[in-house]
């Protein structure tokens, strides 16, 4: 039996160190609300299903949201995510095989993992007694002990189950088409999410994912080397950035190489198989409020970088106080309101 579309529902992006929740409401076929939404930042990363469940109860308390449903978006370094050249065939019939076949098709062994595939691109008609073309399929998939892990967690806060799990790096995607669907569906764009630990560079085309890569570089990179080169502590490391000292804009510059040289590498491998071209940088994060983080990133790179905001269409009824802060936290909110939208609309 095909599952019920909600009218309403939780995005959880589940972090190693933070839990972030929006809710969305539908009302109506292409309106939608945010209602709520929490940053719920964790002292110490769950490592079991007790303390999970007792975070993510601090989270949704947080969000103050009713919703029953939750979609949830896991970030962590053991997932897997490939884009793969299959002929034709039907997703469960292909998730056996790549389950079975994890050596020669993903390289690497996955046996022990949760896996689904998605078409994202068609063959197209084949010419009289041509082959047919391969077919293009994301692959994702979590460890089976982490999946059981947050089920776990789930039985425990009994007021909310779960609609479905994905991926951070899907959920973005998902959220930029929901909140920019004019760019999504006519130009090539690239994301940049950047993370605590690491960061994600999706780059997509006229509604197709085409690259989807992890960078072993996020937020604390930065801030770890802005402090051993002077800054006091972590904080005010960004907000000597932010003041324009000119000496932490340029060890921030130092830093920030690792990013943009990866980033080049991306907008190079995708332009020299593509007709288009990447015309601007779309960053997520809590280090994209930092404007001189962008600037740099842009110049860098001779492209304009902007933060983006996954709540462009969407219509905005949250408690008292809390319109103020989506200003600063929207930033940080991509994956949780991607879970959310791609559950609402699916």
């Amino acid at each position: 039996m095909r599952k019920k579309i909600p009218n309403s529902v939780i995005g959880v992006d589940l972090g190693r160190h933070s839990i972030k929740t929006v809710a969305l409401q539908r009302r109506g076929g292409n309106r939608f609300v945010i209602s709520n939404y929490s940053v719920h930042i964790m002292e110490t990363a769950p490592e079991t299903a007790e303390q999970l469940g007792a975070e993510l109860k601090l989270a949704l308390k947080d969000a103050g949201a009713s919703a029953k449903t939750c979609a949830i978006a896991v970030s962590t370094s053991d997932s897997i995510i490939r884009i793969i050249e299959q002929p034709e065939t039907p997703k469960e019939i292909l998730r056996d095989a790549v389950r079975l076949n994890g050596l020669s098709l993903l390289n690497q062994e996955v046996k022990e993992f949760v896996l689904d595939c998605e078409k994202i691109s068609d063959s197209g008609p084949a010419a009289a007694g041509a082959a047919a073309q391969p077919v293009k399929y994301l692959v994702a998939g979590l460890p089976r002990t982490r999946v059981q892990l947050i089920a776990e967690a789930f039985q425990q806060y009994k007021k909310a189950n779960i609609q479905n799990i994905q991926l951070a790096p899907v959920c973005t995607f998902n959220a930029f088409e929901f909140s920019h669907p004019e760019a999504f569906a006519n130009e090539a764009f690239l994301l940049v999410d950047i993370g605590r630990s690491n960061s994600t560079v999706t780059v997509g085309v006229k509604k197709e994912l085409v690259i989807v890569r992890a960078i072993d570089y996020g937020a604390k990179n930065l801030q770890d080397f802005l402090v051993s080169n002077g800054a006091p502590n972590p904080t005010e490391a960004l907000r000597l950035l932010e003041a324009d000292d000119e000496t932490t804009v340029d060890h921030a510059r130092l830093s920030l190489a690792a990013l943009t040289r990866e980033i080049a590498s991306s907008i190079g491998f995708f332009e020299g198989r593509r007709e288009e071209n990447i015309t601007r940088v779309y960053v997520s994060g809590g280090a994209a409020r930092y404007k001189n983080l962008l600037s740099i990133l842009g110049s860098e790179l001779h492209i304009p970088c902007e933060a983006w905001d996954p709540f462009l269409t969407c219509e905005v009824a949250l408690p008292a106080g809390r319109k103020e802060t989506l200003a600063q936290d929207f930033v940080s909110l991509n994956v949780a309101c991607g879970a959310a939208a791609e559950a609402l609309r699916k």
